[in-house]
């Protein structure tokens, strides 16, 4: 435990930070700020909370998390995992969302999400990452980015965002479909191309900041709620208050349970899409601190009367589209809040919903990693089954179970690889010192008499019959000894030593001699 205390690093990401970063990092941030407007307001009500809670929870966590996290690009806020699970939780305890029992209970279940994320760090969970491998990620993030795209395309068409798996999602989509808005897909759907189209031809031009600009600019000029395009509803101004959340409203036995399951998908959630930006970009994370920043991330959110924060694909999408370098961009979006807050709220009411939608689904679409698919299956046909494993696990079950599936899976491919190993017998050539695979050189020949058998595994219960029977396969009426080359044995388990006891005494039975070479101390 004081060994992680230790090892913690604040403002990690600005060491040695350039003044070359500060245009980027500036610009990314106020765009991630008014992105974040709608997003965060839509996903607070899910929660069961007032749409300027939303906004509430991209000042301080946001903030903090800067200050904690140890990568370059990731951005925290108000999500839709941890939203609809809490809205869920509140449907449990037959609490109506949006009312003051509802804003009493959500920010003691923030705490308490708080609270189980600085446990995982003290216990340094973080390293459970180190065992998911890249199809699992990639098929996460594409599994989430899918999800978010669903959730938002009724949007597009003048309807509200779905909440769900791909059935809700779907059944919701269709309804939509039958209650579309044309002035609203007309503009959503021309932004959406707008930005496809320019991040193709200049990836580098900010073009979410002047198409928001332009879709303010012509509400302005037009009355778009005339023509039924849905426009962001005003707030009332003002930063939020620290408030210690009211401990009595809601059983804490009951509460930290509730909340366990949200601080798995943070952790989850967040650590492989953080990882997955930090390998396609070229620079490391500490996975063990990042959930120290999860958790003061939420400490802050529960002070501030906010539903449980997550790490954001489509927001840090964002940030890497427009080339935000560090957390420094974090640190300007939350303070973009704060003015907006502040100053701006009735700016919020002139910015059209179709347009912001259009921004997300765009920046979503370039997270997606499609093209891993496209490799893998060129490459390794079960890792390309393993990513669609963990994209349609997200996509049909949720996170976590998305998680579990690809993890799953990605053990199950680990035991089958170990069960089924390299391995060979040796002979020799004429004109060479060496023993070669005869399997793959036609002028090998084996020695008379003897066995030499190369086993490239360590060796336990899952392959040791396959050992076992390679071996006695090969044996011949003249064979005098068997030589295993141990070299590629690491280790060797209880079941495989038994075994092996078993095959030395059957083979000094027939007289035949059992050597192993080459081995390590350890296999000793």
């Amino acid at each position: 435990m004081f060994e992680a205390l230790k090892q913690i690093s604040l403002f990690y990401t600005l060491r040695n930070y350039r003044l070359k970063y500060i245009p980027k990092d500036i610009l990314t941030g106020i765009i991630i700020a008014a992105v974040s407007i709608p997003i965060s307001m839509g996903y607070a009500q899910i929660a069961g909370l007032p749409a300027v809670y939303g906004l509430y929870g991209s000042v301080f966590p946001i903030l903090v998390f800067a200050i904690f996290s140890t990568s370059s690009q990731f951005i925290f806020g108000v999500d839709a995992a941890p939203a609809a699970l809490i809205g869920a939780g509140l449907l449990t305890l037959g609490v109506e969302g949006g009312s003051k029992e509802a804003q009493n209970i959500v920010p003691v279940l923030t705490l308490c999400v708080a609270i189980w994320l600085m446990i995982f760090f003290l216990c340094g969970a973080g390293k459970l990452v180190n065992y998911i491998s890249s199809p699992v990620m990639g098929g996460f993030i594409s599994g989430i980015c899918t999800t978010i795209i669903l959730m938002q395309l009724p949007k597009l068409m003048g309807g509200t965002a779905g909440t769900g798996e791909l059935i809700e999602l779907s059944e919701h989509l269709y309804e939509s479909l039958e209650h579309i808005n044309k002035w609203s897909l007309i503009l959503g759907f021309s932004t959406l191309a707008v930005l496809l189209i320019s991040k193709k031809i200049m990836p580098k031009f900010p073009m979410a900041a002047v198409v928001m600009i332009g879709g303010a600019v012509l509400s302005a000029n037009v009355d778009l709620e005339a023509k039924g395009i849905n426009l962001l509803s005003t707030v009332e101004a003002g930063i939020p208050k620290f408030v210690f959340p009211d401990l009595a409203s809601i059983d804490l036995a009951k509460a930290m349970g509730m909340s366990l399951s949200v601080a798995i998908v943070i952790m989850a959630e967040t650590l492989l899409s953080e990882n997955n930006f930090a390998l396609k970009n070229g620079y490391a994370v500490n996975d063990n601190q990042e959930l120290l920043a999860f958790s003061m991330a939420n400490l802050a959110a529960a002070l501030t009367g906010c539903c449980p924060m997550n790490g954001s694909v489509s927001r840090t999408s964002m940030s890497e589209q427009y080339g935000g370098k560090t957390q420094a961009t974090g640190i300007v979006a939350g303070v973009s809040m704060i003015l907006v807050l502040l100053f701006g709220t009735g700016f919020i009411g002139y910015l059209p919903v179709p347009v912001l939608t259009a921004i997300v689904i765009s920046a979503l679409m370039g997270a997606m990693e499609f093209h891993l698919a496209a490799k893998l299956w060129r490459v390794s046909k079960t890792e390309f089954y393993i990513f669609f494993g963990a994209f349609f696990g997200v996509l049909f079950l949720g996170t976590i179970y998305g998680v579990m599936i690809g993890v799953v899976l990605s053990f199950t491919n680990v035991i089958i690889r170990a069960a089924d190993p390299p391995r060979c017998f040796l002979g020799i050539m004429p004109g060479h010192n060496e023993f070669f695979n005869m399997s793959q050189f036609k002028h090998t020949y084996p020695i008379p008499g003897i066995v030499i058998y190369r086993f490239s595994s360590n060796l336990f219960f899952a392959n040791v019959s396959i050992f076992m029977e390679d071996i006695e396969n090969a044996l011949q009426e003249d064979t005098k000894a068997v030589i295993i080359d141990a070299g590629g044995i690491g280790s060797i388990d209880v079941t495989s030593a038994e075994r092996l006891d078993i095959l030395y005494k059957s083979l000094k039975e027939r007289g035949i001699k059992l050597y192993i070479t080459e081995h390590i101390a350890a296999v000793n």
